[in-house]
């Protein structure tokens, strides 16, 4: 296991030099998440990709995306709730919003790394999550951002990679309402949970077993 900076710096230069451990490292978390200075250079995408845990934190890996937001989308009842929405009465999906810096990484690449995060060939939901609100889609801000999700769809389609057609639908972005606090960052405060979750439902398995050297398993 790699040794923290912290426990670092107390093994070399004894007791009296923790704390300034615990300041390099809080320092260093402000800095990963604070993103860009300007806010108002941001952007946002928003992906439907099944489990709205393991969206959140496959995009959170990606260099440039500032902060993600797990919620729902797609349907016709306000403030809905998880066990409303998993009951499939809602027609919301499981989504996440991604604040990303466009400086960074664009649109396009966001795009291409959501298909390879999730089972684009599947109607009925992702992995063991079957259902209407587990189903893929990306949701779209204009003719632009939709003309980049479907020359992908067309670009994965001709290269003849995957088993079946790419069923994930293309939607235009509507109301997004953030999940209760319970989920968000789920993946990191109950990361035991989290992982015994995603292993079991053989989501990376299932990745590796679609995409191979192009899967971005979690």
């Amino acid at each position: 296991m790699k040794k923290s900076p912290t426990t670092y710096i107390a093994v070399i230069a004894g007791a009296g030099a923790i704390a300034a451990g615990f300041v390099w490292s809080a320092m260093a978390d402000q800095a990963n998440t604070s993103g860009p200075a300007n806010a108002a250079s941001l952007k946002t995408a928003i992906f439907a990709g099944g489990c709205f845990w393991c969206t959140e934190a496959d995009f959170d890996k990606v260099d440039g995306v500032v902060s993600t937001i797990s919620g729902y989308t797609g349907g016709d009842v306000d403030n809905p709730t998880y066990k409303q929405v998993t009951g499939g009465d809602t027609g919301h999906y499981e989504s996440v919003k991604v604040s990303y810096d466009p400086q960074t990484v664009s649109y396009d690449e966001l795009v291409e790394y959501y298909f390879r995060t999730v089972d684009p060939t599947d109607p009925d939901g992702q992995f063991c999550d079957k259902g209407s609100s587990y189903r893929t889609a990306v949701f779209v801000d204009g003719s632009d951002e939709r003309g980049i999700v479907n020359d992908e769809i067309e670009e994965i389609e001709s290269s003849g990679t995957l088993p079946g057609p790419v069923v994930t639908k293309v939607l235009e972005a509507e109301k997004f309402w953030p999940a209760e606090d319970f989920h968000q960052n789920y993946y990191k405060t109950h990361s035991v949970k989290y992982k015994f979750y995603r292993n079991g439902c053989g989501r990376d398995a299932r990745l590796e077993e679609l995409w191979g050297d192009e899967a971005e398993p979690g």
